[in-house]
Order: structure tokens, then C-alpha cells, then sequence
């Protein structure tokens, strides 16, 4: 392995560990609304990986951009399922308004 490699691995390891870290220390009542407001952060991501994963840089690259790629998608789904259900909460159960009286 060169020094490439190793560096890339360390890098990808590093940042898993930083972003468990934070999304832990997120109270559970700011998870929900930060989710849906950083969904586009985590499409970025995804450009970012397709990118990583497209190039022809070696194998390890390719997996690991792979790997990038089915993390944020994951993310983008379960952030967008999550936002809808939050929303829905708000909703009244008949899906009528309430009439003035």
C-alpha cells in the first residue's frame, strides 16, 4: 500500500468517527428539524462520492466512494422519510379545519 492509500483510509475512518460523535451530541428534539435541513448537505455528499467512486484513481478509491455513496443515499431516504413524518404529525386527523364558530 503507498502512502496514498493509507492517507484515504485514515481520512475515511476519521470522518466516520467525527460524524457519529456529532450526530450523538445532537439532542433529540433538534435531530428531526436539522435532519431535514441538512438533507441537501448530505446530496452534495453524493456528488462528491459519485465523483470518488467514478475516478480512476484504483480499487480502494472505487470502494470506498461506493460505500460514500450508499451512506449519504441512506441519509437523503431517511431524512426525507423522517421530515414527512414529522410533518404529518401536525396534521389533524380528520384532514379538515377546523370551522370558526
Amino acid at each position: 500500500m503507498t502512502t496514498t492509500y493509507i492517507l484515504q483510509v485514515y481520512v475515511f475512518i476519521l470522518a466516520g468517527f467525527v460524524g457519529y460523535s456529532i450526530i450523538t451530541r445532537v439532542p433529540p428534539l433538534l435531530h428531526t428539524p436539522l435532519m431535514s435541513a441538512t438533507n441537501a448537505i448530505s446530496a452534495i455528499s453524493i456528488v462528491g462520492a459519485l465523483v470518488v467512486a467514478g475516478s480512476k484513481h484504483g480499487l480502494l478509491s472505487s470502494i470506498l466512494g461506493t460505500i460514500a455513496v450508499t451512506c449519504a443515499t441512506i441519509n437523503v431516504v431517511g431524512g426525507f422519510i423522517i421530515t414527512d413524518r414529522m410533518l404529518s404529525m401536525f396534521k389533524h386527523a380528520s384532514g379538515k379545519k377546523d370551522e370558526a364558530k
